[in-house]
């Protein structure tokens, strides 16, 4: 019997070869009498906003062309069903599986991936062999409702699996802000970091700056730190065009969803950016600031908080000078961000 493993570009990818091997196994030891073959294939299927129709009817036709017994599809996109995440869907009557990723979290998400692909297989196979592996459904349900998910049975011998309305949709939203992997846009906004750094340093030697960083208090210097990552962040939303729009009443949810996912990475992005630049300040200030001159400038005795709020300070006005850089960046290191230009770069890249 052959399954074939379709995973979206990305993350879903890297799980697919792991899962393959997995799945495997799990078959052969519950029905040693039948040889499985499970292959892997890279294909978004559908392109951004879609429905689980037409990933359904996608992996159908896909299965047909590729001569597989039965298809299992690994999504990133959020998938809802009056107005539940869909975690899982197995139609035995098309002899397809969707798994959408990002509702399944971002703790433990191979097991969880390995437990809900190996329940939907057995529901699957349930149905449409004589091979039946027993308690499929019931063992889905046990491991579903350890996420909060319930079973949804449709007409036609299907049964989706969602997840609940407040937790399952920060579950999915924390799901898709890990898929997009916000470390790695820090790492990449490189004419912005040179930009914050070189702002930093000549803020940290400035007397005047010295100055104000006593003269401000925790409050404010929360607020200065605030608004400069608040900047930089609609400096890179707003530059390179990250946020979507759509007319279409089914996918106007799911767009909202991209937004969110996306202004979350930039924000994170941002933060450890930020981070960065405070751990920099914080170890240099005193090398390059000594507590005679900073006393000298501040005209009193120097304390380990005057060089956290020179450090603070200096780190709040070198991210302004970052959202200066993150003009100079390319449009494909700031996009990297965005959730539906991710997927389909990287669904060219797999397709060329």
């Amino acid at each position: 019997m052959a399954i074939g493993i379709i995973s979206a570009p990305g993350a879903a990818a890297e799980h697919a070869s792991i899962l393959a091997d997995d799945l495997h196994a799990e078959l052969t030891s519950h029905v040693p009498t039948v040889t499985w073959r499970v292959s892997t294939v890279v294909d978004a299927l559908v392109h951004p906003p879609s429905d689980d129709a037409a990933l359904v009817a996608a992996a159908r036709d896909r299965l047909l062309k590729a001569g597989w017994d039965l298809v299992v599809c690994l999504t990133d996109l959020p998938l809802k069903a009056h107005r539940r995440p869909v975690v899982a869907h197995a139609s035995p009557l098309h002899g397809v599986a969707v798994v959408c990723l990002p509702a399944l979290g971002a703790i433990g998400l191979r097991r969880r991936i390995r437990d809900t692909v190996v329940g939907l297989v057995r529901t699957l196979l349930g149905d449409t062999a004589d091979h039946a592996l027993s308690s499929s459904a019931a063992g889905l349900g046990r491991s579903a409702g350890e996420l909060g998910r319930s079973q949804q049975p449709d007409g036609d011998g299907s049964v989706m699996f969602t997840a609940r309305v407040l937790t399952g949709n920060l579950r999915l939203l924390v799901g898709m802000i890990r898929a997009n992997q916000p470390w790695r846009l820090a790492i990449g906004l490189s004419r912005a970091l040179t930009a914050a750094l070189a702002a930093g340093v000549f803020a940290l030697v400035t007397p005047d700056i010295w100055q104000l960083s006593a003269a401000l208090g925790w409050v404010r210097l929360s607020g200065i730190g605030v608004a400069s990552v608040v900047g930089i962040t609609v400096a890179l939303i707003a530059g390179a065009g990250l946020w979507e729009h759509t007319s279409h009443p089914v996918g106007r949810k799911q767009v909202a969803l991209f937004n969110l996912a996306t202004a979350a990475t930039v924000v994170l992005g941002v933060l450890f950016l930020y981070a960065a630049l405070l751990l920099l300040a914080l170890v240099t200030s005193p090398v390059l600031v000594p507590a005679p001159l900073l006393q000298a400038g501040t005209g009193h005795a120097v304390h380990l908080g005057d060089y956290v709020k020179l450090a603070w300070l200096t780190s709040s006005l070198a991210t302004v000078g970052g959202a200066l850089g993150a003009g100079l960046e390319s449009d494909e290191a700031v996009r990297a961000a965005a959730y539906t230009y991710r997927q389909e770069s990287r669904q060219n890249a797999s397709e060329e």
